[in-house]
């Protein structure tokens, strides 16, 4: 693991549920992150990392805009604390921060001076800067200006009444200035918060849960090229720091002495562009793949669906070049997904969708032989999942489906 400074240290919102809606919304969305525990903060190095990635295919990708990270408690939260630190470099026209009532750790490392601080510091609050000087006369704007800044002008703290939830009427007040926004929303609320972000035409770059790629409310947006994955690689996972209390982590950081656990399922989502997505995939042809491939190792030719015209395709690197079909690929075929090379035709998680598609139902023949193979998933005759019988009746786990654009 990188070794960080002190700034580095962590926070953003935690990924949590809403208890219900019929009370405050804050006061749900709080509630719900403490009974399930969904309290993880983002590392400002990861943060650092993929904004970073953006700037190197274009240097003026936040130029003369507004950024809002709601769902950040702008005393704590690393995504805050980056963009504020490099308001300059990046030439922000204005960073918009909020919290949200009853942060745990609301006041925790960017303390003030004022009286009310200690009282106040676990109400939600927006701050709003739309400048960062030299106020400590060292010769650079950092963090530490920051905190100066806040300290001299209090009126920039504006408590919410709405709790600092981002539908409530505030938030979305502020959110309509924005131009970007960048943060780590609640994961459970994920479909609602993008529904939010397209409601009001927004850039976002923000962190969630690799299952929603096949939410039927994200894919559409995925395959419409309206979303699509970050730069960093969501096979490698993050690492988050969690609450002290937390009994089950990965491990202590050697220089913050804080909990670190690692969430396989989460990746960053964008609509801003990056140049990974335009990098093409260099692929061998059909002869090849079954030449060499270890996964097609013994094959004469790659597996089709029982119910349906196309072949599977266990890894991204045994897309055959030549093929002009419709293939079968993992999820994780987004990380090198390039929109100038290859169609998104389905989801096979979508059974609307693969009706659609000409999918056929399993039948009771296929769940009949399943069975009898050892098979204990949850399938019934007439669902449209894909199906395979070599070398024995199996269902292949959350397919997207894909086509050339044109041949290599």
């Amino acid at each position: 693991m990188a070794r960080r400074t002190a700034l580095d240290n962590k926070y953003t919102d935690k990924l949590g549920d809403i208890a219900s809606v019929s009370k405050s919304m804050n006061v749900g969305l709080g509630a719900a992150k403490a009974a399930k525990k969904d309290e993880f903060y983002t590392q400002y190095i990861d943060i650092q990392k993929e904004v970073e990635a953006y700037l190197e295919f274009d240097p003026d990708t936040f130029r003369d805009q507004i950024v809002y990270c709601n769902c950040d408690d702008p005393f704590e939260s690393n995504f805050f604390k980056f963009f504020a630190a490099n308001f300059n470099r990046l030439g922000l026209k204005k960073l918009i921060s909020t919290s949200y009532d009853g942060s745990p750790i609301a006041g925790e490392q960017l303390r003030f001076k004022d009286k009310d601080s200690e009282e106040k510091s676990s109400e939600a609050i927006a701050i709003e800067m739309d400048e960062v000087l030299d106020l400590n006369n060292d010769g650079a704007t950092d963090i530490e200006d920051v905190r100066l800044f806040l300290e001299q002008n209090p009126h920039r703290r504006v408590i919410l009444s709405g709790g600092g939830d981002f539908r409530s009427e505030e938030c979305v007040e502020l959110l309509k200035k924005a131009d970007i926004v960048v943060t780590n929303p609640p994961f459970s609320l994920f479909k609602e918060y993008v529904s939010l972000l397209n409601e009001h035409d927004k850039k976002f770059l923000i962190i969630g849960n690799t299952n929603a790629i096949t939410y039927l409310d994200i894919f559409p947006l995925i395959q419409s090229n309206e979303l699509w994955l970050g730069c960093t690689n969501f096979n490698v996972g993050m690492f988050f720091q969690v609450p002290d209390h937390w009994e089950k982590y990965h491990h202590i950081d050697e220089e913050t002495g804080k909990k670190m656990a690692r969430v396989s399922t989460s990746c960053w989502y964008t609509n801003l562009d990056h140049g990974r997505r335009h990098q093409p995939l260099n692929l061998m042809t059909v002869a090849d793949n079954l030449k060499y491939s270890r996964g097609l190792k013994g094959k004469e030719a790659y597996d089709r669906y029982c119910n349906f015209d196309a072949i599977e395709v266990g890894t991204y690197k045994e897309i055959p070049s030549d093929y002009d079909g419709i293939m079968g690929v993992p999820v994780t075929f987004l990380n090198k997904y390039n929109p100038e090379q290859f169609e998104i035709v389905g989801n096979s998680d979508d059974s609307e969708m693969m009706a659609g598609l000409g999918v056929e139902p399993l039948g009771q023949e296929f769940i009949e032989a399943y069975r009898a193979h050892g098979g204990t998933g949850h399938y019934s005759a007439n669902m449209r999942m894909l199906g395979l019988t070599s070398p024995k009746e199996r269902v292949i786990y959350k397919r997207l489906l894909i086509r050339h654009r044109k041949l290599a």
